[in-house]
């Protein structure tokens, strides 16, 4: 209580929980006895500690890095460790035996190895380092995210989408309207990235399957300066898809500028970094303007419009698909006061871009373009309040906004092309008319956390924490578009904010908060990590009070009232134990309770109830489903086991098993009204369970040569895959009762395999080999209705993938300059677990080719091809 209550007096800002790690050991003499008030400082940098009786010290909030470590007493040599990893929110051991002076001073130095794997960690954690993410052939967070074992496709241990928090440097940055991640952050910027696939602290909530922490770089002591140029496209000459699409090469439809400065400016300690990039990506299929959306009338006798022609284009080729994307950072940091950090960053996103729908391709005006915004930045500070204690500070601000539509103004003259028309004799081709979709989203969030953390003694390190986030979300259409008979004629009407049927765009003022405390305890031969976390959402909605006269249109029953939907509180039990083995052999076991409420775009879609004001008696509303601010955080228990040991200095192996139990998914519940009518509603109502094991064998660096190879068995089933499914299997008169069957990205068993060599300020080669056996898919044994056999029960295809890296170094004097060539795709696989013929199982044909035959000319149903790059970096820095 005492620690909740230091927290509680820092509630005006707010903390960043995963930023630092920690630095431990003992220094003793060669009679291995305590080396008392020994100096213990890393060298470079304002760390350092003494050491106590016993002969123990504790270096607390290290950024992560790479560090070397002087220890000093009066009558022993001075002793140097060099190359002490430091990751965020982990111990990093550090023992000396220290020599007696003797006559000469010389300092000892030992090059510190870290071992290939971490045995007091009590979770299932991955960290990637800036020197392992400059060799490999991943451009942004995500690329990375997704190579790690239990980990396909976004899914985290067969989670569904949206259940993984995203960090930066300890601060989520996830939207709360579908719980995505709102930025993309780069790999020029990230100094670290941890992936937890499993079990977490109770300092991370409202994620269910995982966490990933993006720690960025951080400013330099000297002035540096790194460039990165490169251009590229697509190669795939001979390949089948040349029947579909061009094979012909445009070596300048990928092109990146990236610039990243960092240094000290002219305030006592005070260092920024500066990253600003240019991005654009033209994807593989390139459309022909050969029509654009202005048609023209085709009347009859009485005038009335029956039809159009396409209007003829230009014939210019046009990128069907594409992204523009400005995007930077900023980041500075002050140390000049006592006890005390102060530093601002902000990041930010601009993108451009159309979804390349190949239907459009003779019309690709026609097609809707999609903008976002995206920028999250704010303060942080560090309050040292003792040596062995610090208070965290942290207030941030998430802004992100997004559009979907052809033409900003809804009177644009330009929509009077009509909706999307394809021509009878030609389907599957778009010849007239423009994409009437229109939707627009704001998440504009203020964040504020603290934490404490206090290194009580030698076994204890308490951390406790608050966090408090008013997210205003905005979503919905800036105005429909829909065509009526007026005058005897087919007639464009703008719909503008008219509900319930044309709801305009709608804000909505929900409140998360949380409290945590957890305790980190260490001995020799055990660690235990142990906390909980509360967490409260209050959605500030009301619903109608009587959900069978829902919109106070059945007469002579109980009238219905708005009813303030009432807060959710839930509390979450956290444990983790790590017991070595031996020195070089360890087991643990994590248990946790997980909970994550549902996105706001989930709960207030659809939301106003008397849309149902028209439901007729004795009928259902199956198709649409209504949005419920009421319900209940989703919940997931996990359980997990692990053993690692290193094998070897080099060679490490870890093995984890878990298990998922989630219950409270997002899924349909069906109401009944008081006339016998049906409607469906959001509700807490799907379940499902995930069973399997990973392991990871980890080759560290020997010679020029490192391996990493994972391999991932599970299986992941539930009742529904998508919250909605319940509901759309009733409309389609199918039985909608729960039925377990496979997820639909359920994968039993995945690969990835990473190899690498390098010779520092040389040269360096890196590949990538990813296999994955086939997801689910619902087999079809004729055409029509009702002709599937069980839900999932077909397996599409195995699948690989494999991309390569390679870098050659100079150096012209101070400054550093490196050629680079990436090539994704290299062996042009057309397939990875994606679209299949549900009659075949093979993405490649189908038994009914004449009424697939619009998806069997689409070349977008194949994974995209090939991928060539060529660049250069250059700078002062080591571009790491």
């Amino acid at each position: 209580m005492l620690v909740f209550a230091v927290v509680l007096m820092c509630l005006g800002a707010a903390a960043f929980a995963g930023t630092t790690g920690k630095i431990s050991g003992q220094v003793l003499d060669k009679q291995k006895k305590p080396v008392v008030a020994a100096t213990v400082a890393v060298v470079g940098h304002p760390y350092g500690a003494f050491t106590n009786a016993a002969g123990h010290f504790d270096i607390l909030n290290v950024p992560p890095g790479t560090y070397d470590l002087r220890v000093s007493r009066v009558g022993f040599k001075p002793y140097l460790l060099t190359g002490i990893v430091v990751s965020a929110d982990n111990t990093t051991a550090a023992d000396f035996a220290m020599q007696d002076a003797g006559i000469t001073t010389e300092t000892v130095v030992v090059r510190s190895t870290r071992p290939p794997v971490e045995i007091n960690l009590t979770s299932s954690l991955q960290s990637v380092q800036s020197k392992d993410i400059a060799q490999l052939p991943v451009q942004e967070l995500q690329d990375i995210v997704n190579l790690q074992a239990g980990v396909v496709a976004g899914h985290f241990r067969g989670g569904r989408l949206g259940e993984v928090q995203f960090q930066v440097d300890g601060v989520s940055v996830n939207n709360a309207y579908d719980n995505s991640a709102s930025v993309r952050v780069d790999r020029s910027l990230l100094q670290e990235v941890q992936v937890i696939s499993g079990t977490f602290d109770a300092e991370y909530g409202q994620a269910m399957s995982g966490v990933v922490n993006a720690v960025l770089k951080n400013g330099t002591p000297k002035q540096e300066w790194n460039a990165e140029v490169f251009g590229g496209g697509f190669a795939f000459p001979g390949n089948e898809r040349a029947r579909l699409v061009s094979d012909s090469v445009n070596p300048n439809s990928i092109r990146n500028f990236t610039l990243t400065a960092s240094g000290p400016v002219h305030l006592p300690q005070t260092l920024f970094l500066a990253n600003v990039r240019r991005y654009r990506f033209e994807d593989y299929v390139a459309g022909v303007r050969k029509y654009v959306p202005q048609p023209t009338p085709l009347l009859n006798d009485q005038g009335v419009q029956t039809g159009t022609i396409p209007t003829a284009g230009d014939g210019a080729a046009a990128a069907l698909g594409y992204s523009d994307e400005w995007s930077g950072a900023a980041k500075i940091a002050n140390s000049s006061l006592p006890h005390l950090k102060l530093s601002y960053q902000a990041l930010l996103n601009a993108t451009e871009g159309r979804r390349g729908t190949y239907r459009f391709r003779y019309n690709p005006d026609g097609l809707a373009t999609q903008q976002s915004w995206a920028v999250t930045h704010g303060l942080d500070a560090t309050i040292s309040v003792s040596k062995s204690s610090y208070v965290d500070l942290s207030l941030r601000q998430n802004y992100f906004t997004y559009d979907d539509w052809a033409y900003e103004d809804l009177f644009d003259p330009r929509y009077e092309a009509g909706p999307p028309v394809e021509q009878p004799n030609d389907p599957g081709v778009v010849t007239s008319g423009v994409d009437f979709n229109r939707f627009h989203q704001t998440t504009n969030a203020f964040l504020l956390k603290s934490s404490f953390v206090s290194q009580i003694n030698s076994v204890h390190q308490a951390k406790a924490g608050v966090e408090l986030q008013l997210p205003q979300v905005s979503f919905g259409s800036p105005g429909s578009l829909s065509y009526t008979i007026l005058n005897g004629r087919e007639t464009l009407i703008r719909h503008l904010d008219e509900p319930p049927d044309y709801p305009g765009v709608r804000t909505y003022y929900p409140v998360f908060g949380a409290l945590y405390a957890q305790d980190q305890m260490e001995w020799k031969d055990l660690s235990v990590r142990a906390g909980f976390r509360v967490d409260y959402f209050d959605s500030r909605a009301s619903l109608p009070s009587d959900l069978a006269n829902p919109a106070n249109s059945i007469s002579g029953v109980p009238q219905s009232v708005p009813q303030r939907v009432s807060p959710k509180i839930t509390v979450s039990p956290r444990l983790g134990v790590a017991f070595p083995i031996t020195t070089t052999a360890g087991v643990h076991f994590a248990y946790g309770h997980f909970y994550q409420y549902p996105p706001i775009g989930d709960m207030f879609s659809n939301a106003d109830y008397s849309v149902l004001a028209r439901l007729q008696s004795s009928t259902n509303a199956f198709g649409r489903v209504m949005g419920n601010p009421d319900v209940d955080a989703e919940k997931t228990v996990q359980y997990e086991f692990g053993y690692k040991q290193s094998l070897t200095p080099e060679i490490g192996l870890d093995l984890t098993v878990f298990y998922k139990d989630i219950r409270d998914l997002r899924g349909v519940e069906f109401i009944d009204t008081y006339n016998d009518a049906t409607y469906a509603r959001l509700s807490n109502a799907d379940f499902g369970n995930v069973l399997g094991f990973t392991v990871v064998f980890d080759h560290h660096q020997l010679g020029p040569a490192t391996l990493a190879v994972d391999y991932t068995w599970q299986t992941a089933q539930g009742n529904t895959s998508d919250p909605y499914e319940t509901a759309v299997r009733a409309a389609a008169g199918e039985d909608p009762r729960p039925s377990v069957a496979a997820f639909n990205w359920d994968q039993t068993h995945t690969i990835n395999t990473t190899l690498a060599l390098a010779k520092p300020g040389v040269y360096s080669a890196s590949t990538i080999v990813r296999l994955a056996s086939g997801q689910p898919y619902t087999p079809v044994l004729d055409a029509g209705f009702g002709n599937g056999l069980d839900r999932n029960s077909g397996r599409k295809p195995v699948s690989a993938l494999v991309d390569v890296r390679a870098e050659r170094e100079f150096h012209r004097g101070s400054t550093r300059v490196a050629l680079f060539s990436r090539i994704f795709n290299l062996f042009d696989t057309r397939f990875f677990n994606g679209a299949v013929f549900t009659t075949t199982g093979s993405p490649y044909y189908s038994r009914f080719p004449q009424t697939d035959r619009v998806a069997l000319q689409d070349p977008t149903r194949f994974y995209g091809p090939r991928r060539i790059e060529f660049g250069v970096t250059l700078g002062s820095g080591s571009g790491q």
